[in-house]
């Protein structure tokens, strides 16, 4: 065993936040094809999720938890599918080499031997004097000195299946883990590998998990038809809720030692402006570092994420990323502007024909309606934009900060307009947006009780917390669960909390208060919940309102909670839910006034 990382992590263990799930179920799961109970799996998600990140934390556990000597033992692999794949030969090589590699490196418990790259005879050599041979690593030995003398046949598909095969004939077990595996999709590969995959991912003894940056390809093109359809299981990561994206704010700040200098308050309203992206958020932090610029309001926030759009480091890493993609895209003027028009559509929906009007107003070209439409079909792959699956349907991706960003790209990039206008502009924007908060506290309130909610899904909460004589049976699975959900029936009918599980749903309210919540509020959520009944009554069998007061309720508010079984929890009630749920404590700031 070794406690050094075999592959080096970006993101520093103080600040890591909320990817523990699945970097148990991908160590899991590999550990689980020792006995043969494993399934090829694709972790899918936006760019920025944390996804390579997660592999490298999963092999690093895997080389340091092991009896790398033992028979019980599985293999890891890690390979990076490259922007260009040039050639058979060049690409099988590569593949082959670092199966090798890897597969020595854990065998030896040598990790240098990743890093220290000897001349391809010599690692050969080294191999055959230092491991103990099997039929399965004789025959990769085999693949390694043919592809190299250039005698190999379908180089690229023995390349493939080599992990099976060598797993299969050497009795042991193998866990590859690929990246950036959309770039097995042409035109970033001069020759189909996708379709020797198939039977590659389906050895009960060497599972593929796969991941890669453009999840419209992954997902739709690559996994989800052709020769891959149906062979792999698939895990969705998502952003961070805001519980977990205040926790991310907290420990970046404090990584950087600037925890003082960001209101307590402001953290989860960091992450709902970020979007709850963990790189966004990071990114925030890093600028409000360099800036050292005290974050105690909206405003704020607001200007500091204007001006790491325009210039910082989201600007950096998102230009990289479209700068990139649409070098893979002939007629590279032609896509800016389509991408850069697209962006500019006030609504959700690109309007095509739009595009193409304003393209010969700005460019002074006609295009065809049907070369835009495969232009944004790639743009699309690149997971710029979203394609609706419909002739002419496409949207704007699911991600205001990218949409932001491209707005200010294009004008940058593509109208050629001066930097520093575009700057000033955005600053301004953002530096008049409306208040969109109005009670913290009230809403950092609603984020941990959200997150209880989440947490305990399929348990049995203690009756007491809520005020209740008998324990509270949760539901398996909650659907969604929105926050400051504005319901359809009625006005001003907007509900702090609305979680639904199909025929259960629950409603709740916080007030994060100096004084105990009095009659009027219950009689509020009173309405509210005649209100949803009246609208969704056949289809609801459960309906749970619960309250938090933070310095609790009065006795007349306390009364007409018990007569229509609204649960309700204070300060105390509420740290204690967070306990029993493995979550943090509410802050210990003062109470706000009302």
């Amino acid at each position: 065993m070794t406690n050094n990382p075999i592959v080096e992590t970006t993101v520093p263990e103080a600040v890591y936040t909320d990817r523990r799930y699945f970097i148990d179920y991908f160590y899991d799961a590999s550990i689980s094809a020792i006995d043969r109970k494993s399934m090829s799996t694709a972790l899918l998600g936006q760019r920025r999720m944390g996804k390579t990140e997660i592999f490298k934390r999963v092999i690093n556990r895997l080389f340091s938890s092991q009896n790398h000597e033992s028979d019980k033992i599985v293999v890891p692999i890690y390979f990076q599918f490259p922007d260009i794949i040039s050639s058979r030969k060049q690409f099988a090589l590569e593949y082959i080499e670092n199966l090798l590699r890897w597969y020595v490196a854990f065998k030896c418990n040598q990790t240098d031997l990743l890093q220290v790259h000897t001349e391809k005879k010599k690692f050969i050599s080294f191999i055959e004097k230092n491991i103990k041979m099997d039929k399965g690593l004789l025959i990769a030995i085999d693949h390694f000195k043919s592809a190299l003398s250039d005698d190999l046949i379908n180089p690229e598909k023995k390349a493939v299946m080599l992990p099976r095969i060598m797993s299969f004939y050497g009795n042991t077990t193998i866990a590859m883990f690929l990246d950036e595996f959309q770039n097995t999709s042409l035109p970033n590969c001069n020759f189909d590998i996708v379709g020797y995959f198939q039977e590659a991912v389906e050895s009960p003894t060497c599972p593929h998990f796969v991941t890669g940056s453009a999840v419209s390809i992954l997902s739709d093109e690559i996994l989800g038809r052709g020769a891959l359809f149906g062979r792999f299981k698939s895990k969705r990561i998502e952003k961070f809720t805001d519980y977990y994206g205040e926790e991310l704010v907290e420990r970046c700040s404090t990584f950087y030692n600037f925890n003082s200098n960001i209101s307590r308050d402001m953290f989860p309203i960091i992450s709902e402006r970020c979007g709850g992206n963990p790189f966004y958020i990071t990114a925030f932090v890093k600028q409000a570092v360099e800036q050292n610029k005290k974050v105690y309001s909206e405003v704020v926030i607001n200007e500091l994420l204007a001006v790491d759009i325009a210039t910082g480091f989201i600007w950096g890493e998102l230009s990289d990323q479209v700068n990139r993609w649409i070098r893979r895209i002939n007629k590279k003027n032609i896509s800016k502007w389509i991408l850069y028009l697209a962006a500019m559509e006030q609504g959700t929906d690109i309007d095509i024909h739009r595009v193409q009007m304003e393209l010969k107003q700005f460019e002074k070209i006609d295009v065809s309606i049907d070369e835009i439409r495969d232009i944004m079909v790639l743009l699309a792959r690149g997971d710029l934009l979203e394609c609706g699956g419909i002739e002419d349907c496409f949207y704007k991706i699911n991600d205001p900060i990218l949409n932001e960003f491209l707005q200010i790209w294009g004008k940058i990039t593509v109208e050629k307009r001066n930097r520093q206008k575009v700057e000033e502009s955005t600053i301004r924007k953002y530096q008049l947006l409306d208040r969109k908060f109005h009670e913290y506290k009230g809403y950092m309130a609603e984020v941990y009780m959200i997150q209880i909610l989440w947490n305990s899904q399929g348990k049995t909460l203690p009756g007491k917390y809520f005020h209740q004589p008998q324990d509270i049976e949760m539901p398996d699975r909650f659907i969604y669960i929105y926050q400051r959900h504005r319901a359809k029936a009625g006005k001003n009918i907007e509900i702090d909390i609305y979680a639904s599980a199909g025929i259960e749903i629950w409603m709740a309210e916080s007030k994060w208060w100096k004084n105990p919540v009095g009659q009027d509020v219950i009689l509020h959520m009173i309405d509210q919940a005649q209100a949803i009944k009246e609208q969704e009554g056949k289809f609801i069998r459960t309906l749970r309102l619960w309250l938090f007061a933070y310095n609790g309720v009065t006795e007349p508010a306390k009364a007409l909670m018990k007569k229509h079984g609204i649960f309700w929890s204070n300060c105390y009630d509420l740290n204690n839910l967070l306990t029993f749920v493995n979550l943090r404590q509410l802050p210990d700031f003062s109470v706000k006034n009302v």
